[in-house]
């Protein structure tokens, strides 16, 4: 008889994302316990001990999981869903160091799973491939097809960058919208502002966005976003299945395998000539908005495999 284990979900409780993939999990007969990140350490208490597997949540043991999915650490002042501007007006040294604190412990708690075989998705052995700049990087040394793409805050680099030919530009981390490079734009003042912080430019890519999803190797779903707008997010028009063309799956699927990942939703962008170029890979990438506009169902798909992944006769080993 297969025993069947736990699932953990790392992520705030109230969550969309985590709370419909916890009920798709009982669905599939699989338990899933929600390390809830977001309370976490106010009213989430965790206890480690030297011991590997010595993993207490809210007072009580949590067996080895049969797979893990982090949604969110919820480490940061800027993470989404976390509010701390009167702690950070009150103190701001000392609430970073406590975010600090806290980014380690929940980073340590994904790694000691890691560490014991458990299937994560996606591992903290993945993340340093997470930035922009290395993302594309890799993709464009494996051979994939990328925009020509500049991270900078130096003015001069950007004026020869933009010499010629559309630009558009974003922050380097996300969380902005995606804007076209203007005349304006490279004024003395204006390029002034890279003095606080560096930006992304790209050439820009006029044509249709795609958005597909990798689990386990396997491509669970592909849309096209239809949209005028120049930045997608916000702007969709429609969003409809879209069957990738071989060579572009396959591509995918490498891109996927590039930078380690169990579970992806990646952004791709036609350019002038036609060629889907990669913009970005996601590891905690949002679907439930894309299910219930272009009937897919990956929810399903990443419950599915979860509970497969619960289900395995494999045990992950640990220190008893």
């Amino acid at each position: 008889m297969t025993h069947i284990r736990p699932v953990v979900l790392m992520g705030a409780r109230d969550d969309a994302h985590v709370s419909q993939l916890a009920q798709r999990l009982g669905q599939e007969g699989v338990v899933a316990h929600v390390v809830d990140t977001l309370t976490f350490p106010e009213e989430t208490h965790l206890a480690l001990t030297e011991q590997l597997d010595g993993i207490h949540v809210n007072g009580g043991p949590l067996k080895t999981p049969g797979a893990v999915y982090l949604r969110g650490y919820h480490a940061h002042p800027l993470a989404f869903g976390v509010d701390v501007r009167d702690e950070m007006d009150a103190d701001w040294r000392t609430t970073l160091v406590a975010f600090r604190e806290k980014s380690t412990l929940l980073r340590g708690l994904l790694g000691r799973w890691e560490a014991m075989g458990v299937p994560i998705y996606n591992p903290e052995s993945t993340s340093w491939r997470m930035p922009k700049p290395v993302q594309l990087a890799l993709l464009e040394q494996a051979g994939l097809p990328v925009p020509e793409t500049l991270w900078t805050n130096d003015p001069s680099a950007v004026r020869r960058f933009a010499a010629g030919r559309r630009v558009a530009y974003k922050p380097v981390e996300g969380g902005g919208a995606t804007l076209e490079l203007g005349p304006g734009d490279l004024t003395d003042a204006r390029l002034a502002a890279l003095e606080a912080a560096p930006v992304t430019f790209q050439t820009l890519l006029p044509g249709e966005d795609i958005r597909v999803y990798v689990l386990d190797g396997e491509i669970i779903a592909s849309v096209r976003i239809l949209s005028h707008a120049l930045d997608f997010r916000r702007n969709e028009e429609r969003v409809e299945p879209f069957e990738l063309p071989p060579k572009v799956a396959r591509q995918c699927l490498q891109a996927t395998r590039v930078l380690g990942l169990r579970w992806t939703g990646m952004d791709l962008k036609r350019d002038a000539e036609g060629t889907l170029r990669f913009l970005e890979l996601n590891d905690s990438p949002m679907f439930l908005g894309f299910d219930a506009r272009a009937g897919t169902d990956i929810l399903g798909h990443l419950a599915r495999g979860l509970a497969r992944a619960a289900r395995s006769p494999t045990c992950p080993s640990s220190t008893r």
